[in-house]
């Protein structure tokens, strides 16, 4: 991995990174959320030496979704992370965390989840983009998961130990997965909703991992930012958890930091904070089965 630092949300191209077109340019936006980009970003930049990287059709209910991979070139069954992106869709940021999984020895597959309703990436206009967030409901998003794993199931380079991790907006898809798949060996929850805000209009279609804690198949890794008003909802989510003897759950909350803390394209990128946390995620995953000598030692780097 290296540091670079950009000036402009375009990023880098696939031949910065050795990478075939192959479909990648004319599904995917090539560089940074430009709604959320910083100009005096650093962001880390994962090549994709030794990595087969391509864009893959999801079947799902009624449509096709593309998605990201990235995972170790050669033969033989690896374990699997599915990596949910935050509301700025699939852009570089999530690109490069599949990239940092690969080379860690898993196969990362980031699902396109906004296909329907349009691609958020390049949009400055906050409110168009959350137009697009509001058109994908949690029961499709959940039917997308389920797509996935049935997907993972027929390739040979995907073996049957899968987690799952994701960011914001994908953080709250962590937990319901999670409550949702028992295919799912473990999750890593970086600062999503659990609960609704106080001032919430109710919305039977909206699902909530507080409610549904009785539920969870697989341990999640909750990992929160102090300075964040979704953090609010923690002590709630760990009473149900422990109301539900979920006790091999656990959230985290890091005092300092802001939303969006791991997210090194951004201004809340908190070096520290995220080092910590991507470090217990793979230790999460690893007790969990989700496992490779790689990421081993990098949790306990």
């Amino acid at each position: 991995m290296t540091i670079r630092t950009l000036k402009r949300p375009e990023g880098d191209t696939p031949e910065d990174f050795h990478i075939s077109r192959r479909g990648i340019a004319s599904v995917f936006f090539t560089g940074y959320a430009v709604a959320a980009f910083s100009a005096e970003a650093a962001p880390i930049t994962t090549d994709a030496a030794g990595l087969t990287i391509e864009t893959v059709t999801l079947p799902t209910k009624g449509t096709q979704i593309p998605a990201y991979v990235a995972r170790p070139a050669g033969t033989g069954r690896k374990p699997v992370v599915i990596v949910v992106n935050e509301i700025f869709g699939i852009h570089e940021y999530i690109k490069d965390t599949c990239r940092r999984l690969a080379k860690l020895g898993y196969v990362a597959i980031a699902p396109a989840f906004f296909h329907r309703a349009g691609d958020p990436a390049p949009l400055s206009d906050m409110a168009e983009i959350r137009k697009i967030v509001g058109a994908t409901g949690d029961q499709q998003v959940m039917d997308d998961v389920g797509a996935t794993l049935q997907f993972l199931k027929s390739k040979p380079y995907a073996s049957d130990k899968i987690a799952i991790t994701g960011f914001c907006w994908g953080g709250a898809v962590v937990w319901l997965a999670a409550e949702t798949y028992k295919e799912i060996d473990a999750g890593a929850a970086w600062y999503g909703r659990m609960a609704p805000a106080a001032n919430a209009q109710p919305n039977p279609a909206q699902m909530w991992p507080v409610n549904k804690a009785d539920t969870l198949h697989a341990p999640v890794l909750g990992l929160y930012a102090g300075r964040d008003p979704l953090t609010d909802a923690v002590p709630a989510m760990r009473q149900a958890l422990a109301k539900n003897e979920k006790y091999d759950s656990e959230i985290v909350v890091y005092p300092n930091a802001q939303h969006g803390f791991h997210a090194d394209y951004r201004p809340s990128y908190d070096e520290a904070s995220a080092k910590d946390a991507w470090k217990r995620m793979l230790a999460h995953f690893v007790k969990n089965g989700v496992s490779t000598p790689a990421a081993v030692a990098a949790s306990k780097a």
